[in-house]
């Protein structure tokens, strides 16, 4: 038999379990619903805002990138320039022929502007009421290549392009106030009657057509006195041409003054305008981090008072043998789970608004990754970070003195 010598060991410190620890921290928000909600509203907010505008900033950038691919890339417009004397300069009546004779040209229409005409709804309207509106003569085939078609009534015909007869923009018929078309509707263009034809949908790759009105190029060297000068021509181009044919545009449309003839390619300018819309995205973003800061304020908040209404409880669990550990780690889970409340409930909304308005808009719904995981993360981090100094407050407590001040 030996002997045994030497002090007691003491007993090992009690382990606080993750299911432990998760059912205190929900004890704790449960017995202050209210509070906890209110404070978790300012993470909701700043974690929505972002979700949302990162989901809508992808979603339209998804949407107008679908818009591109399906109506392609390979449109080229050529437009009159500017002289020497910065006139604006004339494209040659026969330039739609000759850019026609280019190795792989596919398709080439042109419309021309009339400037001296004026379109209202009635004569009586006054005359300074335009609404910036323009009246352009278009060839037959010039919704095929442009991209668009007809939403209300019907296109010019070799018939109708001779007589009084117009074809609205979208945007045009918008600003007149005409959303459906009947028999015998006219409208005032030049200082004459002319019959409504049809409405337009919107030409996303030739965003100046919603803002026109359209006649034929009989009709408008007949009764307003077009001078047959293209303004604007459309060329489609063979895919893998498109580069080589716009090199070559300008000296065609144009041989004896390439130099004032402006050559582009809209689907270019819209994926510029992609990334501009990407960087005023950067300012929502700040202002959902400010509203996370103020969030992470409330937290901070909560979690103070929390500590000091509470004494009791940390001295009662300190002299049953919690460690200043297990109460430290107690109050910061709060703290994270709080905020992580709201960064779920803010995921959820900002992923609701972004699937109502893209819906309505008819994008491609996008919820990116870093949206919705950059939204939890930063709840989460937030979380401990606000509540980490309540949490150091509530461990320096001692049994006695969180037991004396009850």
């Amino acid at each position: 038999m030996t002997a045994t010598t030497g002090r007691p060991q003491a007993p090992a410190p009690a382990r606080l379990r993750a299911a432990d620890l998760a059912r205190l921290a929900g004890v704790g928000l449960r017995t202050r619903k209210l509070r906890a909600a209110l404070s978790a509203l300012g993470i909701a907010i700043g974690v929505a805002a972002i979700t949302a505008v990162l989901g809508l900033s992808q979603s339209s950038q998804a949407g107008l990138l679908a818009e591109i691919a399906r109506l392609g890339t390979n449109l080229l417009t050529v437009q009159n320039g500017q002289t020497l004397g910065g006139a604006t300069a004339e494209l040659p009546e026969a330039a739609p022929g000759m850019i026609g004779r280019l190795p792989g040209v596919s398709t080439v229409q042109d419309t021309g502007a009339v400037g001296s005409a004026s379109v209202y709804r009635s004569p009586l309207i006054p005359s300074v009421e335009t609404n910036a509106l323009s009246v352009s003569a278009a060839s037959l085939g010039l919704l095929r290549t442009v991209g668009t078609s007809v939403a209300r009534g019907a296109w010019l015909n070799a018939a109708t392009a001779r007589e009084p007869v117009a074809v609205l923009g979208s945007a045009a018929a918008q600003r007149l106030g005409i959303d459906r078309v009947w028999p015998g509707q006219r409208i005032w263009v030049g200082g004459q009657w002319f019959y409504l034809a049809g409405i337009l949908r919107s030409a996303t790759l030739a965003p100046e057509i919603d803002s026109s009105v359209l006649i034929g190029f009989p009709a408008a060297e007949r009764y307003l006195r077009y001078d047959g000068h293209p303004s604007t021509i459309y060329v489609r181009t063979q895919t893998s041409q498109v580069n080589r044919v716009d090199g070559l545009l300008a000296a065609q449309a144009n041989p004896g003054n390439p130099s004032q003839v402006d050559v582009s390619q809209p689907s270019a300018a819209l994926t510029a305008q992609v990334a501009v819309k990407g960087a005023f995205s950067t300012l929502f973003l700040g202002l959902g981090a400010v509203a996370l800061l103020v969030g992470a304020v409330g937290v901070a908040n909560i979690m103070v008072i929390s500590v000091l209404e509470r004494r009791s409880e940390i001295g009662l669990r300190r002299a049953l043998g919690a460690t200043r550990g297990h109460i430290r780690v107690q109050f910061l889970a709060e703290a994270v789970l709080l905020s992580l409340a709201g960064g779920a409930a803010g995921v959820a909304a900002g992923a609701l608004a972004t699937a109502i308005y893209a819906n309505a808009k008819g994008w491609m719904v996008v919820i990116p990754a870093e949206a919705w995981a950059g939204g939890l993360g930063a709840a989460v981090l937030i979380g401990a970070l606000a509540g980490l100094w309540p949490a150091l407050r509530a461990a320096r407590m001692s049994p006695t003195q969180a037991l004396w001040t009850v």
